[in-house]
Order: C-alpha cells, then structure tokens, then sequence
C-alpha cells in the first residue's frame, strides 16, 4: 500500500475531529463477512476520493470503513496517520493515531514504508525507545535498506545511546564510503561522551580517506585546537591554507588559536585575513566583524584598524547591505551620527523597501539635528511603506524641531488614522506629541485637553505625565495637580534627568525651593551629557537659595551650550551685580 501514503500529508488542512469514543469497543466483537467486504470497498473508494484531492470525503470514508472493521489494520494505519497529522495540538487525538498505525505495524511490519512512517511518528510524539524498536525491526528485516538504518542512528543519538549511534553509522560508512557529514555526527558523539581518543581518531580517518582535502585538515585542527593541543591544531590548519589559500575559516580556525594564548598581533592578521578572503560568506564576514569591533571597542581601541576592515569589506562587496549597516551603528557607538546617517544611505539606495533601515536613517540624522534630511528621507521612505506607523512617529518630531509645528500636528493625526486604535499605549504617545506641539504653538486649549485625553487613555504614560506637569507649571496653572502628575511619573522612571527636573521645577513654581534644589541635584547627577535647559533650571533654583556664585556658574555652563538664548545672557550678566 506504500504509493498512497505521502499524499494524505494534505490531512493537515482538515479540521480537527475527535476520534469515535467506539473504536477501541467494536474490537471486541468480530466484524462480519459483508461488514468486511462493505469496509474494503469504502476503503478503495476512499483512496479514489483522495487521488481526486477530495480530503474531506477521504477522511469520512476511512472512518466509516474503520467502524464497520476495526479488525482491518490498513485501515486503522491510514486513520491513525490521519489523527496524527491533522491537529497537533490535541495530544489525545495524536496519541490515538499513533495507536492504530502500531496496530498495522504490530501486525504487518514488512509494509517497509508504512513502518518507517510509523517509526517517525513514534519519534515525534516522543516514543522514541518504540521507534528504536521498529527501525530496529526494520534493519533486519531489509538489511540492504539503508534509509532505515541512518534513521536508526538518528533515534538512537535522540535517546542519547551515542554508542549505539556510532556503530550504525560505522556500518554506513563501510556501504557507503567516509563522509564529512557522517564524521561530524560521530565526533559530536565522541565529545558528548568525553571520548577524546575517539573523536581525534575519527577525525584521522577521515583524513586518511582524503589527505589533500582542505575541510579534512580543517576539521582535524579544530579537533586538536577543542582538545588544547594547540601544536597538531596549528599544523593541520596550517596545512588546510597550503591547500585552499581562499580558505576563510582557516584564519578564523587560527585567530581563535592565538585569541587563547593571548597572541593579540596575531590575531588580528589572522581576523584580517579571514574577512578579506574571497570564499568566507558574507553572514560569517559581518559576524567575525560584529565580534572583532566589539572587541576593540571593550578595549577602548577605535584605531584605523576597523576603519580599513571596512572598506576593504566594502571594496569587496559594495552592494552588500548588511556591511553599511553594521558600519553605521560603529559610528554610532564613537556619536558620530553624521557617518552614521552617511552609511545608512547606501543601505536605504540598496534595499528602498525596507521600513526599518528608514527608521535608522531618519533617527541618525534627527540625532545629528539634520532635520530637513532626515524628512527628505521621511518622503522617500514613504514612497515604499505609506502605512509604516515608524515612519510617522519619526517625522512629527522632526517638524517639532524645525519648529513647523502645524505639519508635526498633521502628521500625528495621520498616525492615528492608521494606529491600531486599541494600541493605547502608541495612540496615549501620539495624543501626547499633538499636545506638545499645540504647546509650542501656544494654544494652550488645545494643548491642555490633549494631555487630558493622552492620560485618558494610557494613565500610566510616563510621557505624558511629565509633559503635563511641565506644561502646567510653566504658566503657573494647577501646581497641586502639576505635582502629582510630576510626581507619577518620577515613580515610573526614577532614574530620568528630564523627569527629575520637571518634579524639581514644580517645586521651584510652587516656592519649594529646598526640596526642587534635592531633586534638580539628582537630575544633574543622572545627565550622562550636560543639558542647557536642566543647568539654566539648576541655576535658578541654586539662586533662590542663596548659592549665587555656584548659580551663575551654571548659567555660564548652559550659556555655552545655548549661546543664542537672551535670558541666559542676561543672567550671567548679573554676575557683577552679586560680586559687588
């Protein structure tokens, strides 16, 4: 019966339908001549059904013909093969099925395909001591079969009987011939069993059977480098350049070797040469390279060294996207977002309909404050992702600083349109950029009713909560509420300089100057780079305690960063005024 069972793997469309409670019951009870014949002929009417694709009516046909009788272990195969395939997720049904294809087994395991299916299956659902039976029973029954016995060696490496494993897989070899993929699988069981005799040997023999082979030499030295012979490592890779130069994992093999006993200057030639070789592939090139940078980077080493990788990468592969990528987040880790975006350029001109390269670009020059590219990049970008819901929380913010504001506005809105509307959260964030810019604007209704409904919908925005409470003490609106609201989202982002400022800055408005000078000291400390804003504040609230010269100190320092603001200009002019 062999031909028909690779097409019922179709099943797995069908409904999932418990099998009938009666099924194990009638078998007490013979099933009579005609039931028998009647089945048969449902049975072969069902085959023909499923030739013309019709599975439903396969699947009915087989389970009446397996009630009329049960006896009939082809049928009960082919019904349990059904089972098992058409709802994995109901370990009932899966089990059931498994129970009548080892009814069919049990009776006629000679069926070589059906047995070998059925040994699957049994593997699959976890049985896997009973598929080890039944390969086993399949091996001496067909012993020229040597599907059979590779899938032997399989079920005995998942029940971890690596010995076992290991001489099936001799016989094959002794058939067959070595193989590289067969002398990978018998070393991985040699070292699971910590048999380093074995594992060096296998490795040898499968030298012996091709001395010249480059992968052989390879495989041999990497064995010696597991075992820490480093000598015999270096010599069989060694050997593997000699005869494949282009060899890139040779020099990875090598670079690994003096990476352990600490021979840096080697190690980099060897990296070096590994990355510039023409037949390492690209995925293993931007891995080695991820590694090496991070590397160098951890060891504070941003020398020409990484520099000339990459363009000797790129020389190589000028069209490969993920190289450009990886170099611009390398410029983004030394802050030179500038190169970043530079980087993220070529990437988007070789790939334009990837959404999340956009992203990158836009963020790069938004944090290099080069709005107007990151939106002609924004327009672009569009072009091929008009509903990338990314795309537009990238742009408002950079209309908001360009100080378009009516256009940031606008294009919130088109966020929301397309947002998942039961996205609170994103839909709280959005609501909240349209009050900022409503803010800026100095539409305070509007502005004002916005943070409401942000809050309405995500309470917990901390966003939110801290725009709100800034916006309200700056115009000396509902101080009590201002700090509550300060005060939440401290609680959400204790560690937040800009959150800490804001609490502190309520303080200031509402005449608390000690407790906004404690608050506005913990932000200063949290600020990884100085801030012209957060210092002009400390500024203030340090004035109002008495600390004038250590407040005009930090008014100089936010000047620096912000020489175009008029107030602070004025304020440290009043720096004469306290020295008199």
């Amino acid at each position: 019966m062999k031909k028909f069972i690779f097409g019922i793997i179709a099943l797995l469309a069908l409904t999932a339908i418990m099998p009938p409670a009666t099924s194990k019951a009638s078998k007490k009870d013979t099933p009579t001549g005609a039931n028998c014949r009647k089945a048969d002929y449902i049975f072969l009417e069902a085959l023909r059904q499923r030739e013309h694709d019709s599975i439903d009516a396969f699947f009915e046909l087989l389970r009446h013909a397996h009630q009329l009788d049960p006896s009939n272990s082809v049928i009960s195969y082919y019904l349990g093969f059904c089972y098992v395939t058409m709802d994995n997720s109901n370990r009932d049904i899966a089990e059931e099925g498994y129970r009548l294809m080892k009814e069919h087994f049990d009776a006629v395991p000679t069926d070589y395909d059906e047995s070998l299916v059925y040994a699957n299956v049994a593997s699959r659902l976890g049985h896997n001591d009973e598929a080890i039976s039944a390969l086993d029973t399949l091996v001496k029954l067909f012993p020229d079969k040597l599907e059979a016995r590779g899938r032997l060696a399989d079920a005995y490496a998942r029940g971890r009987h690596f010995r076992e494993a290991i001489a099936t897989y001799d016989y094959l070899e002794s058939t067959e011939g070595k193989s590289l993929q067969l002398s990978l699988r018998k070393i991985n069981f040699y070292m699971a069993l910590n048999d380093t005799a074995g594992t060096i040997g296998e490795g040898r023999n499968l030298l012996l059977s091709a001395p010249n082979n480059a992968t052989y030499n390879l495989l041999l030295g990497n064995i010696f480098m597991q075992v820490g012979n480093q000598d015999s490592a270096l010599h069989y890779i060694d050997r593997a350049q000699q005869l494949d130069p282009e060899n890139g994992m040779t020099y990875l093999t090598k670079a690994q070797i003096y990476y352990n006993e600490g021979d840096s200057v080697e190690y980099d030639k060897q990296i070096y040469q590994a990355l510039i070789s023409k037949d390492l592939d690209i995925n293993n090139k931007v891995a080695v390279l991820t590694d090496y940078i991070q590397q160098l980077l951890a060891e504070r080493d941003s020398s020409q060294r990484i520099d000339n990788l990459f363009k000797v990468l790129i020389r190589q592969h000028p069209h490969e996207s993920e190289i450009h990528k990886l170099y611009s987040r390398y410029f983004a880790t030394l802050h030179d977002y500038k190169k970043a975006a530079e980087q993220m350029e070529y990437v988007t001109d070789i790939d334009p309909s990837n959404a999340e390269n956009w992203n990158l670009l836009m963020m790069f020059n938004l944090i290099a404050e080069d709005y107007p590219k990151a939106l002609e990049a924004a327009q672009k970008a569009l072009e091929y992702n008009p509903d990338s819901i990314e795309l537009y929380q990238n742009i408002a913010p950079a209309y908001f600083q360009m100080k378009e504001y009516d256009k940031a506005i606008a294009t919130y809105q088109k966020a929301l349109e397309i947002a998942d509307s039961t996205d609170y959260m994103l839909c709280s964030r959005l609501i909240c950029g349209m009050a900022d810019a409503y803010s800026a604007l100095g539409d305070t209704t509007q502005a004002y009713d916005c943070y409401e409904k942000s809050l309405r919908l995500f309470p917990d925005n901390d966003l939110t909560l801290n725009n709100f409470a800034y916006f309200l003490a700056v115009r000396d609106m509902e101080l009590d509420r201002a700090e509550q609201l300060s005060a939440k989202a401290v609680s959400l982002s204790p560690e937040s300089p800009t959150v800490l400022d804001t609490y502190a800055w309520v303080f200031f408005r509402k005449k608390e100057y000690s407790l906004a000078l404690a608050y506005i000291e913990k932000a200063i400390k949290n600020c990884k780079e100085d801030n012209a804003e957060i210092l002009e504040h400390y500024g203030d609230i340090l004035f109002m305690n008495g600390q004038f010269d250590q407040a005009v100190e930090n008014w100089e320092k936010a000047l620096e960063l912000d020489p175009e603001s008029e107030i602070l200009r004025r304020k440290v002019e009043y720096k004469t005024y306290f020295n008199e």
